[in-house]
């Protein structure tokens, strides 16, 4: 799978989370302030990607993973392609 891919099937996976259309949700809009997202959510997204990617992205991190971008690069950077 392509970076590409990748990023587009996480911004499938969180649209789906913040309960808003894959193509509402861009690059860099912020969880919390544009698509009033809460903690649950944003731990409903780590557990997704842990199912879907089987990539473990501590929950520590949960402060920076802010939009599509961050998270991305968080994959990336646990799966160890990043």
């Amino acid at each position: 799978m392509t970076q590409k891919e990748q990023l587009e099937q996480l911004r499938e996976m969180i649209a789906e989370v913040l309960e808003v259309e894959p193509e509402e949700l861009t690059d860099d809009g912020d969880f919390v302030e544009d698509y009033e997202a809460d903690s649950l959510r944003a731990i409903e997204i780590l557990a997704r990607i842990d199912k879907v990617h089987k990539v473990e992205i501590p929950q520590s991190e949960l402060p920076e993973l802010r939009n599509l971008k961050s998270v991305h690069a968080a994959l990336l950077r646990h799966s160890g392609r990043g």
